[in-house]
C-alpha cells in the first residue's frame, strides 16, 4: 500500500523524536509498503528547533539536513518533503513532486497528530491519528475546540493509552471512538549487546515538557510531579542512577545531593546513534512516568524504554497501568511506591542475566514494529 507518514523530524531534530518516528518507517517499509515522509509547519513562524544555538524559529535548514543524514544513514531511500505554511513552500528531497498536491496515497498516518490535515490530503481515504500523549490528548480534546476538529478529520484513532476501554481507566471520555496500539520497534537497529555488569541504571527525561492540565477537578501532571517517590532512591540503594535530565525548573542541586547523577540532555540527544548507544551502554533504565499517566491509569507505556528492552535492558518504571496488558516482574518491573523501587533495584541487581535476557524476550512478544503495524492497518481496513 501507498502509506504517507506525516511526524516531527524537521523541526523536532532531536534523538529522542527521531527513534520514535523512523521506526514508524522502518517497519512499513519491512512490511513491503511504499512509504512517503511529510511534515508540516502548521500555522505558527516558531515551528522549527536548532539544538546547536537552542533557536525556535521559521529556519528549517537544520532540520532538513538532519532529515536528508538520518534517512541517507538508515538506508530509507523515500520520498519526503516539508511545507513551510508561512511561505506557502516546500524543501525537501520530494519538494516538487509534494507541492503539486498530489495526494496519491491509501493511508496517512499522523504520528502524535502532530501536523493539520491540509486540502491536499482530502482524498487521502484512510487517516490514521496515533495518541501518543494519552489523558492529555482527551482533555485538550474536550477543552480545545481547534484541537478536537483536527482529531474530527482523521478517519481512524488509536492510543498509547491501552487501558482507555477499560473500566479502571480514567482517562477522560472526549466523544471519539479510539483503538489501543504501542510504539512499534524496529528490532534489527536494537540488536541484543551483552549484559553490562558495572554499569548504571539511566534514563534520558523532561522535568517539565509544558504545564499539567487540570479537567473535572483532577489536575494530570507531567514526571515533576512523580519524583517525590524516588527522590531518595540514590541515598538508599547501592545502585549508581544516572539521568539525561532536561526541562523548567529541575531542582538540580537537591538531586545531587541526593546522589543522583545528572547529565546533559543534549550530549546524548544531539545524534540519534549517541542516543542509542547511551542506551545499550547502560546497566538497564529507571525511571518515572507523567503523573497523568499514573493517576488516570491509562496503560501507557515509554517508547524509550521499549528500545531498552529491545537492547536486552531491563527496565524499572512507575506503573502506569501498563500490568493489565503487558508481562511484568522480569525484564519489566513495575513500582509503586519506593519501597516497591528499592526491591525492582535489588531484584535486578541479584538476577542481572535472567532479565537481560526476559527484557529481549519482551521486546520482541510485545513491541515488534511489523506486528503492531500490520494489526494497525489491518484494523483500518
Amino acid at each position: 500500500m501507498r502509506i504517507l507518514v506525516m511526524g516531527y523530524l524537521v523541526r523536532g531534530p532531536i534523538a529522542g523524536m527521531t527513534w520514535h518516528h523512523v521506526q514508524y518507517l522502518l517497519s512499513l517499509k519491512a512490511l513491503g509498503h511504499e512509504i512517503a515522509y511529510c511534515e508540516d509547519s502548521d500555522d505558527t513562524p516558531y515551528a522549527c528547533y536548532n539544538p546547536e544555538t537552542h533557536i525556535t524559529d521559521h529556519n528549517p535548514t537544520y532540520g532538513l539536513k538532519y532529515v536528508q543524514l538520518l534517512f541517507d544513514k538508515l538506508g530509507l531511500e523515500i520520498k519526503w518533503a516539508y511545507y513551510d505554511a508561512n511561505f506557502g513552500k516546500w524543501y525537501g528531497k520530494s519538494a516538487q513532486e509534494f507541492s503539486k498536491c498530489n495526494s496519491d496515497f491509501d493511508i496517512l498516518i499522523n504520528i502524535s497528530g502532530i501536523n493539520p490535515i491540509r486540502d491536499w490530503m482530502g482524498d487521502i481515504p484512510i487517516r490514521i491519528f496515533i495518541d501518543t500523549d494519552p489523558v492529555f490528548t482527551q482533555v485538550r480534546n474536550i477543552q480545545e475546540p481547534a484541537r478536537k476538529k483536527l482529531v474530527d478529520s482523521h478517519s481512524h484513532l488509536f492510543s498509547f493509552g491501552e487501558n482507555i476501554h477499560h473500566p479502571y481507566s480514567k482517562i477522560p471520555d472526549d466523544g471519539f471512538r479510539w483503538q489501543v496500539t504501542r510504539q512499534p520497534i524496529y528490532l534489527d537497529f536494537w540488536k541484543h549487546h551483552h549484559p553490562l555488569l558495572d554499569s548504571r541504571f539511566t534514563s534520558i527525561m523532561q522535568w517539565k515538557s509544558y504545564a499539567p492540565v487540570k479537567f473535572q477537578e483532577i489536575t494530570y501532571g507531567l514526571k515533576a510531579e512523580s519524583f517525590s517517590i524516588v527522590e531518595n532512591i540514590p541515598l538508599k540503594s547501592q545502585s549508581k542512577i544516572e539521568i539525561a535530565l532536561g526541562g523548567d525548573g529541575v531542582p538540580r542541586k537537591e538531586l545531587l545531593e541526593k546522589n543522583w547523577i545528572l547529565v546533559d540532555p543534549m550530549e546524548v540527544s544531539i545524534d540519534p546513534w549517541v542516543y542509542q548507544k547511551y542506551i545499550q551502554q547502560s546497566k538497564g533504565e529507571f525511571t518515572v512516568a507523567k503523573s497523568g499517566y499514573v493517576i488516570s491509569n491509562s496503560g501507557w507505556f515509554s517508547e524509550r524504554s521499549a528500545c531498552y528492552l529491545a537492547s536486552g535492558r531491563p527496565v524499572i518504571t512507575q506503573e502506569t497501568g501498563f500490568s493489565q496488558w503487558m508481562e511484568t516482574g522480569e525484564g519489566v518491573l513495575s513500582f509503586e511506591t519506593e519501597d516497591q523501587a528499592l526491591s525492582a533495584l535489588d531484584e535486578i541487581n541479584s538476577n542481572y542475566e535472567k532479565h537481560c535476557l526476559k527484557a529481549l524476550e519482551i521486546a520482541r512478544e510485545y513491541f515488534d514494529g511489523e506486528k503492531i503495524l500490520q494489526k494497525l492497518i489491518d484494523a483500518c481496513l
